[in-house]
């Protein structure tokens, strides 16, 4: 009896079987045409990368076990001992431990480069060896959003490959190698799969020979991504359009909720028409502006924070993102713990600021939420 499947099924196994020597030589003669070992490649993994090269237009992709195996494996692609990196000084606390503190132990350097100056001095930032720029499509957690195409001209002007974390807008959202971007990478447990069930990562490159060069990392470091996270998360890619309606139209919601009320000191948004960047997240993303509000408190108190999660409940604390359930951050203890409390402060993470991951449920109930909470404070 043949098995037609409708969907891949889940390849849970370590290895493939060969019938004899000839099918193990095709395996090496014939790169894609057999699966060897599930480190190397398997259906399910293989399957994701696809999907995520798909929707972000590159020419290949690597699925990671996470989104920070993700940054290490685009890292890695581009860089060895001796090199330079640039990195946008807005950007996930983890990513910036992971260059600050570990790739240093491999003789990769890192210098952060301002908001300001990553489209308009960035030559001041760069080293004879510097060989890439890493930053957020839409920053995390103050949400600032970046000119990509202003962005990848600046570095490609200066020989360096501009690496992008889409995670916080999605290739729903915006598609940055269309902007110019040679690498574009994803937490896939946030948006893409989309029901905070799945870690998972996956890196995207612009061309072949990067594309290749991410595989080869990704199996002699072992980063691939195991056979059933990567079949849950091409089972969330499913439904990521839809669901990303949802996430930003409660987001724009919850938004201008904040920005009419008393307790709120300051609201970030790119769907707001005081936001900075309004204009360029309006073109850059095709009028959708994510599911993630940031906000900070009028009475800016670690405090009046623990007063407002305690009241919450549809936003449980919970330091993640982007699953179909409203949650809440709280970036100073959490996402960027690792900074000192100077480097907060400078980026603008003070003790009154809160992250929202604004869910898919109703909007009547969440905006009921925010304001019993907020006028418990």
């Amino acid at each position: 009896m043949e098995i037609h499947p409708k969907i891949t099924p889940i390849y849970q196994t370590s290895v493939f079987k060969f019938e004899d020597l000839n099918e193990l030589e095709l395996y090496f003669g014939e790169p894609g045409s057999r699966y060897l070992y599930s480190r190397n490649g398997n259906p399910n993994s293989d399957e994701l990368a696809a999907a995520v090269t798909q929707l972000e237009g590159g020419a290949g992709a690597v699925a990671t076990g996470s989104g920070m195996a993700a940054i290490f494996a685009a890292v890695l692609a581009c860089c060895e001992a001796g090199d330079h990196v640039l990195c946008a000084a807005d950007i996930y606390g983890g990513s910036s431990a992971l260059l600050s503190q570990e790739l240093s132990r491999l003789g990769i350097a890192v210098s952060y480069v301002p908001f300001a100056d990553l489209t308009t001095n960035l030559a001041a930032y760069a080293q004879p060896r510097t060989r890439l720029l890493l930053c957020e499509t839409i920053s995390n957690p103050l949400l600032r959003v970046i000119n990509l195409r202003a962005t990848a001209d600046a570095a490609h002007a200066l020989g360096l490959k501009l690496v992008v974390d889409n995670t916080f807008a999605s290739p729903v959202i915006t598609r940055p190698l269309e902007h110019g971007a040679d690498m574009v990478m994803h937490s896939v447990t946030k948006y893409l799969a989309g029901h905070s069930d799945v870690t998972a990562g996956a890196v995207v490159a612009r061309t072949p020979e990067d594309a290749a060069r991410l595989r080869q990392i990704g199996t002699l470091f072992g980063l691939t991504l195991s056979p059933m996270e990567s079949w849950l998360a091409v089972r969330g890619l499913k439904t990521l359009r839809l669901r990303m309606e949802a996430h930003c139209r409660n987001a724009q919601a919850v938004a201008e909720l904040l920005a009419r009320h008393p307790a709120v000191g300051e609201v970030f948004y790119p769907g707001l028409p005081e936001h900075p960047q309004h204009q360029l997240a309006a073109t850059q993303g095709g009028g959708s502006f994510g599911g993630m509000v940031s906000f900070r408190l009028a009475n800016d108190t670690t405090e009046a924070v623990s007063r407002f999660m305690r009241a919450c409940q549809r936003f449980p604390f919970a330091p993640s993102l982007a699953g179909v359930d409203s949650s809440l951050s709280y970036p100073a203890g959490t996402s960027h713990r690792a900074l000192t409390e100077e480097q907060r402060r400078e980026l603008g993470i003070t003790a009154g600021l809160v992250r929202l991951s604004v869910g898919i449920e109703p909007a009547s109930e969440l905006l009921a939420d925010l304001q019993q909470a907020l006028a418990a404070l």
